[in-house]
Order: C-alpha cells, then structure tokens, then sequence
C-alpha cells in the first residue's frame, strides 16, 4: 500500500513537472518569455547533453563531492568532539557555546571569501567551509543531546558507582547517536552547500566554479543547467542520507 501511494505521488509530481516544462517552453515560442534571460527548456537541454557527454561535467563534480563528502567528515568530527567537550565540561562550555551561537546566528558563508583569502582557492578553502558549516549543526545536535538526558538517570547511575566512562559509553553516546543521526540529511546539505558556495568565490574546479562562469559570461542555459545538476545531486544525496538515517534508526521503531 506504501509503494502504490509513493508511486502516485511520484506520478502526480512528474505530471506537474511535465506540464511546467510545457508551458516554458510555450510561452518561449510565443516570446512571451525572453530567452536570453530564461532559455526554452530544450535549449537548457541541449546545454546539459554537451556538459555530460563531453565529459566537461565530471571532473567539475567530482571535485566538488570531494570537497563537500571531506568537509562532512571532518564537521562531523570537530562538531562531536566539541559538543561533548561543551557538554561534559562547563568551562568549555562557557568559552565554546557564544562563538557557536554567533556562528550559527550569521549566515556562515559570508566566511567563504576570508577562507579564500587565508587558504587560497584550492580545496582547502571548500573544505573549511563546509567543515564549519557541518560542525556548527553537528555541535548543537551533540551539545543538546547530551544536556537532554534525564538528570535522574545521571544520578542514578552516579549513586551505583558508576563513573563518567560509563555514563558517556552507555548513556550520553546513545543519546547523542539520534540527534546527530537526525540532523545527518541536513549535514550532508550544508557540506554540499558549501563546497559549490566555496567555488563560487573563488576556484579553479568544480560546479560552483562552473556557474560562477556561466554567470559572468550572461550564459543562462547553462546557468539554469547547471542548477538543475546541482538539485539532481543533493536530491540524491538526501535520498542516500535518509536511507542511512532510516536505517540506522530503526530502533526508534521496534
């Protein structure tokens, strides 16, 4: 019963896309819609087949993934490793939990020129981004998730003998494994994110390079190509982090 609804919906979500497609390209050949500024879809179409099979795309992807998958890794371990340092020691806490308020109240990647500036345009000013991007959400998840446990169950576990090792493996870790797990699809969109916005700025490689491109040289198709390529990889990038998720939450559901 879940697959047939799922298909439908499906079927009614590709209907609509269809029908869009139609009317675009409608208005188009009537010239009601300049295409210098929104080229009819089969012009973007046309852009699209000569990127992917002249192979000018792959490498420009390939980069970016490296970029966003790197940045993902390496936020998900700073943000765990400072939210349990927050979370455990309220020293830290009081030192580390104002910068990460800040850094989460601003949009971040307004950071991606000075990241240029300090590590220049090659991989490692996408990474940074990303990293910080992933490790503000992934430090919340962890920091909140600790400071969620029931107190009484702390106590209890206290008054057992039970020392701060143990509390952490089989209470706090625990805990935390579902916060972080259910900001993970998140995550994965914020690594992606700023790798493009990362390339952007300034690179040499990659898809945000490539629109940076397009745009100054006033090329809408293969702007609006390219964004459609980058909406095809997070869509699947969120389908494989849901499916991660999901699975490793089962739990929740047993």
């Amino acid at each position: 019963m879940t697959r047939r609804r799922g298909a439908a919906m499906g079927a009614r979500r590709a209907g609509a896309l269809l029908v869009l497609l139609a009317a675009w390209e409608g208005l188009s050949a009537i010239a009601w819609i300049d295409p210098f500024y929104a080229p009819p879809p089969t012009a973007v179409g046309q852009v699209l087949v000569t990127l992917v099979a002249g192979g000018d795309l792959w490498p420009h992807l390939g980069a970016t993934i490296l970029a966003a998958f790197a940045g993902l890794a390496v936020g998900l371990v700073v943000g765990v490793a400072l939210g349990f340092a927050a979370a455990l020691w309220p020293p830290v806490a009081d030192l580390l939990e104002p910068v990460m308020i800040l850094l989460n109240a601003i949009p971040r990647v307004i950071l991606a020129p000075l990241f240029v500036i300090w590590l220049g345009i090659g991989l490692a000013s996408k990474l940074a981004l990303a990293t910080v991007l992933v490790a503000v959400l992934i430090f919340f998840a962890v920091y909140n998730g600790v400071r969620e446990v029931d107190p009484r169950l702390v106590e209890r576990i206290r008054t057992l003998g039970g020392g701060r090792r143990l509390l952490v493996h089989e209470v706090y870790v625990p805990s935390v494994t579902s916060w972080v797990l259910g900001s993970f699809k998140v995550a994965v969109g914020f690594a992606f994110t700023g790798a493009v916005v990362g390339e952007f700025v300034a690179s040499s490689r990659g898809l945000g390079y490539l629109l940076q491109f397009a745009q100054s040289t006033y090329n809408a198709a293969q702007t609006i190509a390219l964004i459609f390529v980058i909406m095809a990889v997070v869509l699947l990038l969120f389908a494989g982090a849901e499916r991660v998720e999901r699975r490793l939450l089962r739990w929740r559901h047993l």
